[in-house]
């Protein structure tokens, strides 16, 4: 990657998953994004491990990395090398770029960042709309039942209403 390329948000909104419930970014993504090789990357965050709590970064289990190879995510286990992939959080991605030092990496972050809080954005308008749902919806639950009832009575009403038919026409004998 180019040192002043400028990466598309969308190729950066691509990088970004959801492991134990938290948004986050694969070592490797982050060190092509910031122009460093991965095990610079990796050497940085051992030498700085007190500025990256668990909050902040983690390594993923081996059934997470499975899971990141089902999602294509990982190309494959072969790929990491034997070692099981580091992952940052927001807050992670904005602390790797001061530990990196680099004029790419602090570029780089604020993009990342802003990608970030995109996605909460729109995260946060469609939980407005799932609730808005929720809300229709358990309105609308016992609503069959209510007008099963109503039917009943209508076709009670009309049984109770109905007279025989006068037939109409000739009689044969």
């Amino acid at each position: 990657m180019a040192k002043n390329e400028i990466v598309p948000q969308e190729t950066i909104l691509s990088k970004i998953y959801l492991v134990r419930d938290q948004r986050v970014m694969l070592d490797r993504d982050l060190a092509e994004l910031y122009d460093v090789k991965p095990i610079r990357l990796r050497e940085q965050v051992k030498r700085n491990e007190e500025r990256f709590p668990e909050n902040f970064m983690f390594r993923l289990t081996e059934e997470e990395t499975e899971n990141m190879v089902s999602q294509n995510a990982i190309p494959s286990k072969q790929h990491l090398g034997g070692a099981m992939p580091y992952v940052f959080t927001e807050h992670g991605v904005l602390q790797l770029a001061n530990v990196l030092r680099s004029g790419r990496a602090v570029q780089m972050s604020i993009s990342i960042i802003e990608v970030f809080v995109k996605m909460r954005e729109m995260l946060l308008t469609h939980k407005d709309l799932l609730l808005q749902m929720e809300e229709i919806r358990k309105k609308v639950t016992g609503q069959d039942e209510k007008i099963d009832l109503i039917f009943n009575y209508l076709k009670q009403f009309i049984k109770e209403n109905e007279t025989p038919r006068i037939p109409i026409g000739f009689k044969s004998k």
